[in-house]
């Protein structure tokens, strides 16, 4: 019995040190991914919101930034959002578990890093990150931080597919939203338009869906990248946004849902609410 419990110690603190040495490295890899994002900081188009910025934009468009921002709100630069929700496992069917997050943004040029914890079970949990930095997308998930389950980075499609998240999630912050040398839309009807975005190499759209009240009720892509068996499948794909609330002088979603629009109908995957929101904004000092 002695050495069964020597034995049991030892195996313990074996454990307990990798577990702590992998935090270590998961942090120093989100140190590292962050650095990335902040050296590819660049100036806004434009110092503050003004109302003539809307003229020529779909009607849908102009009604939901006249809703959402004041005028004289300055651009926003970056975010740092922190999040509460579940997530879906499940290949087929449900299997949800609950996950915090903290998410990093750039607005000039787009980028974002999202760096989750999931919890598997009792003491046992998934680390994530997921991330646009300029002209490559990232995909890493490990076991406790030890065992990796996926590990995705490069250009092509893993990057159209975070930029595509990146865009889907500017109704957290609007003023990126407003047309510029990147950003461009196209008339749809008199409830949706559609966003073009190109950075570098990456070009995307997203129908954007409005509300009768001017807001975001959705976004919608006819083709994103799903990972399935083997490999992955292009899949259409939908963000849809709730509860509307004043943040900083701009009305935006805290809760959402995420979901793919596969063959037997939708399968929901990511389910979040904003617990904490901050922004960085644009020096406004003699702004036009």
């Amino acid at each position: 019995m002695k050495y069964l419990l020597i034995i049991i110690a030892v195996v313990v603190l074996l454990v307990t040190g990798s577990l702590i040495i992998a935090d270590f490295r998961w942090k120093g890899t989100t140190r590292s991914l962050l650095a990335g994002l902040e050296s590819a900081a660049e100036l806004p188009e434009r110092g503050l919101y003004r109302p003539q910025m809307l003229e020529g934009l779909p009607e849908p468009l102009q009604r939901y930034f006249r809703t959402v921002l004041e005028p004289g709100t300055p651009m926003v630069t970056g975010v740092q959002v922190l999040h509460r929700g579940s997530f879906n496992m499940a290949e087929e069917g449900s299997n949800w578990k609950a996950f915090t997050s903290e998410q990093r943004v750039s607005v000039y040029p787009p980028g974002f890093l999202w760096d989750a914890r999931i919890s598997i079970m009792p003491g046992l949990g998934a680390r994530v990150h997921d991330a646009y930095l300029p002209g490559e997308g990232i995909l890493k998930a490990s076991l406790a931080g030890l065992i990796p389950l996926v590990e995705l980075r490069g250009p092509g499609e893993i990057a159209r597919g975070e930029l595509m998240r990146w865009l889907a999630e500017a109704a957290w912050y609007p003023t990126a939203l407003l047309p510029g040398r990147k950003l461009h839309w196209e008339a749809v009807d008199r409830h949706s338009a559609r966003a073009v975005l190109r950075d570098g190499e990456v070009e995307l759209s997203l129908l954007f869906r409005f509300n009768d009240e001017g807001l975001i009720e959705s976004v919608y892509s006819d083709g994103r990248d799903r990972m399935v068996p083997g490999g992955t499948e292009r899949t259409p794909w939908e963000g849809r946004w709730s509860n509307y609330q004043w943040r900083e002088g701009m009305l935006i979603p805290l809760s959402g849902e995420v979901l793919w629009h596969i063959s037997n109908g939708e399968k929901p995957y990511w389910r979040g609410e904003i617990i904490d929101i901050e922004y960085t904004f644009a020096d406004t000092n003699g702004a036009p």
